[in-house]
């Protein structure tokens, strides 16, 4: 019976060093009602997603080796935001036609996610709406910030349950979405109250002035120390391209060089890069200071290999094709159709508000070159059900030049060919159907008629 004793006290102290060793978070659960649409699970920086297999009621289950605490379940309409530790076993259920009612989560780590939903749903009610919120005057903003803010530490306080280290960082991160909406007032209310002009008091953000930027384990937890961390090194680099004339880009990527964890400088600068090196103007220099400033042997092999695919787009070598688009005005239009001039191209969709703020400014440029050897087209990318409302807005809005309708959306091989990301996107070609500048300057940019009088269009 002592030997029985000993041995299951054994298995014990084995099975407790085992838990204490998991590695991998558990996630199951169910979802009624979804239909055709996937579920994903997702860091919220997509660095990772995952398509989770489902079975035919809607059920789950699958095993993560956690990247980062902060992840995303996704149905393409809901996102249920996660907590994650290693060890974690939790059940997420819902009803896709009743989320906001039936949204379950049970089992170990339950009690951090839950405490999280409703802190969501709290702060959603106490903000209110964006535009009356950041409408208000410094003092009337701040009253309510910090409201929001006591509100907020009495909810994590009366939450029973929570792990202690869950607690402390989540009692900064309170704090530090308090000093990042602080920092947002300026531009939004700006923006919110048509005031262009406005800016804050001298000491509306002396509590942002001692904040440390180099708190590894809360650039990991806290989106919202993220963003402050970010906008400290971008206000930092402006700095440095005016002092040193160096390019924007340039300049973010050696400032950010300069950060003392790593985990914060090479998640800034892959980040960075894995966006804009598709907008570099000087491709190889891009190229090379990512590679001396990063150490994360991963983000080089894949801005490596988006390198090599962007060489192609080189000015000099020969324009990607589009083959047979829908011409508003008749027919079908191929690039090849319009050799032997120049062509301007602007990618574009009607739902995009950047785009459409072009429109004046492409008129105008149009119209001052509108008999000389350049031909101005718009390719929309809106998805084959918004075709009509591209037709309209062509109509409502007289837009001029030629009017194309890509093949296939984001998908179609003129955009994924020329690594398009994001919109509006701008392209030259000169005559010969050989590339000019793959990210050519916008309209409203004086640039762009600059690049016009060098080429003697």
């Amino acid at each position: 019976m002592k030997n029985l004793l000993i041995a299951i006290s054994i298995l014990l102290v084995i099975s407790c060093k085992q838990d204490a060793n998991v590695d991998y978070v558990v996630i199951s659960g169910k979802v009624a009602n979804l239909g055709d649409s996937e579920l994903t699970i997702n860091t919220n920086d997509r660095s990772f997603t995952e398509t989770l297999e489902l079975s035919s009621d809607g059920s789950f289950t699958d095993t993560l080796y956690v990247k980062s605490p902060s992840y995303v379940l996704y149905d393409s309409q809901h996102p249920v935001f996660l907590h994650l530790e290693p060890g974690y076993n939790l059940n997420i259920s819902y009803d896709n036609n009743d989320f906001e009612n039936s949204l379950s989560i049970t089992g170990k780590g339950a009690e951090a996610n839950n405490y999280l939903i409703e802190k969501k749903s709290l702060t959603k009610e106490k903000f209110g709406n964006s535009k009356d919120t950041y409408s208000l005057n410094e003092e009337e903003f701040k009253e309510k910030m910090l409201a929001l803010k006591t509100t907020q530490d009495s909810l994590l306080n009366a939450t029973a349950n929570l792990a202690e280290n869950f607690k402390a960082k989540e009692s900064r991160n309170i704090n530090y979405a308090y000093l990042n909406r602080l920092m947002n007032y300026e531009e939004a209310h700006q923006y919110y109250s048509s005031n262009p002009e406005f800016e804050v008091s001298e000491d509306f953000l002396d509590e942002t002035e001692t904040l440390d930027y180099n708190n590894e384990d809360d650039y990991l937890y806290s989106n919202d120390y993220q963003s402050m961390v970010k906008s400290y090194y971008m206000t930092k680099s402006k700095t440095l391209a005016k002092k040193d004339s160096l390019q924007n880009d340039l300049a973010f990527m050696k400032t950010v060089g300069d950060i003392q964890s790593d985990t914060i400088k090479n998640t800034l600068l892959f980040d960075f890069a894995n966006f804009n090196i598709n907008y570099a103007k000087d491709l190889d220099t891009f190229y090379d200071t990512f590679m001396t400033h990063t150490t994360n042997e991963d983000h080089k092999k894949v801005i490596s290999d988006k390198y090599k695919e962007l060489q192609a787009l080189n000015p000099g070598n020969p324009s990607p094709k589009f083959v047979d688009y829908e011409n508003y005005a008749g027919g079908t239009m191929s690039l090849d159709d319009l050799k032997g001039k120049y062509v301007y191209v602007d990618v574009w969709a009607t739902w995009c508000g950047p785009c459409k703020r072009e429109i004046p400014f492409l008129k105008e440029v149009e119209n001052q070159y509108h008999d000389k050897n350049i031909a101005f087209v718009s390719v929309s990318i809106d998805r084959r059900q918004d075709h009509e409302a591209w037709k309209a807005m062509v109509e409502d809005k007289e837009l001029g030049g030629i009017q194309l309708f890509a093949d296939n959306d984001w998908k179609s091989q003129f955009v994924t060919d020329y690594k398009i990301q994001g919109i509006p996107r701008f392209i030259l070609i000169d005559p010969e159907g050989n590339i000019v500048d793959a990210s050519a300057p916008r309209p409203s940019n004086p640039d762009l008629i600059n690049l016009f009088e060098e080429l003697n269009i």
